[in-house]
């Protein structure tokens, strides 16, 4: 049942964003608000487990790429960056925005997330240092425009209007942070 509830609740977010109520949740899965409560006894518990679920599958799916013996470490690299959760849509400026405003505590643990759960690629793009298939500079800087550079998929509405998924957006971005915008002929 509590995957179940939360399934409704992803579905309410991509309808209404952060701010759906219990009510609604409760009609979209057919059960009593009572019923609901004795699964979850708040809707934060709804989003903290929604939040973690995310990001635990993110960093589950990065953790198996890292661990993938048959990948190269470039390609691994690539692929650690562009890892995204089943319901990415739903970490989205707007809900970003509305958890800022009425869930302060789950807007800090998702701010949290996108800024310091870095630590699966940080290893990665290092170790690419050290074997020299990067090149080698200031490791925070690297990381702070990967991190930024990412972080601006949250702006879906850009993407949208330009008819650019999200993994198509993430593939550009990791083709421009690791190739740069100079064709290989021309360097």
């Amino acid at each position: 049942m509590k995957d179940r509830i939360i399934r409704a609740a992803i579905e309410e977010m991509q309808d209404k964003g952060v701010k759906f109520s219990v009510d609604e949740l409760a009609k979209r899965l057919g059960i009593s608000k009572k019923t609901l409560y004795q699964h979850f006894p708040s809707k934060v518990e709804i989003l903290d487990t929604i939040i973690d679920r995310i990001f635990n599958e993110m960093n589950e799916k990065a953790t198996s790429i890292i661990n993938d013996e048959q990948l190269p470490l470039l390609e691994k690299i690539k692929r650690v960056i562009t890892v995204l959760p089943d319901h990415y849509d739903i970490i989205n400026r707007n809900n970003y925005e509305q958890m800022k405003r009425y869930y302060p505590e789950q807007y800090d643990k998702m701010a949290a997330y996108l800024e310091n759960d870095w630590e699966l690629l940080h290893g990665l793009i290092e170790r690419g240092m050290q074997e020299g298939v990067l090149i080698t500079m200031n490791l925070s800087l690297v990381m702070k425009i990967v991190i930024d550079a990412m972080n601006s998929t949250l702006d879906q509405n850009f993407y949208k209007q330009n008819n650019i998924t999200i993994a198509e957006a993430l593939a550009g971005i990791v083709d421009i942070l690791l190739y740069g915008l100079i064709p290989e002929n021309k360097r």
